[in-house]
């Protein structure tokens, strides 16, 4: 029995080694790992692989809107929101819960949007003064703080800001990103 098992095992790998001849494989490449598709690597939104421009909206009352544009060549994520300030603040402007689905990932000349409210409707906002000047820094994937340099988009002219200013997450869209 054992010289028949032998024969037969003989015969299965002769077997073997004839089908991948054929395919043109070699029994030392049968177990070669797969080719490595070649990805883009995907970034974080910075000023450096952005370009960021604010301007002002009809609707709604006292809003600007953000837009940043993926100057890069490679995709990058936009993760949480902006973190912004006007005229030389000592913190940035609250977030609003406008968290979007997912991460937003900007394609190179794809943009990306953020509202801002400027101040209160009602005019109740406290310490108001006219801005010249905005800050706006990104956010890492951790969201524990800014990454990158410090972007400063202009401010539209007779831009009334005050204690109630607030800004909303990073969205697709702009009437996403001012419906909050």
């Amino acid at each position: 029995m054992n010289i028949r098992r032998t024969r037969i095992i003989g015969a299965a790998t002769t077997g073997l080694i004839a089908a991948l001849a054929f395919t043109g494989l070699s029994a030392a490449t049968a177990t070669a790992a797969p080719a490595k598709a070649k990805t883009a690597k995907i970034v974080t939104c910075t000023p450096g692989n952005t370009k960021t421009v604010l301007s002002r909206v009809s609707r709604p009352v006292n809003h600007l809107l953000i837009k940043t544009t993926n100057t890069g060549k490679s995709p990058c994520y936009a993760y949480g929101a902006p973190l912004i300030g006007f005229d030389h603040p000592q913190s940035t402007v609250w977030i609003v819960q406008s968290e979007p689905q997912a991460v937003v990932t900007l394609e190179p000349g794809q943009s990306a949007y953020a509202g801002i409210r400027t101040s209160d409707a009602s005019g109740e906002g406290e310490g108001g003064h006219w801005s010249k000047e905005m800050s706006l820094n990104f956010q890492g994937r951790d969201m524990a703080g800014s990454v990158g340099s410090t972007a400063f988009p202009a401010v539209p002219s007779k831009t009334w800001v005050d204690d109630s200013a607030a800004v909303s997450y990073w969205q697709t869209t702009s009437a996403a990103a001012l419906t909050w």
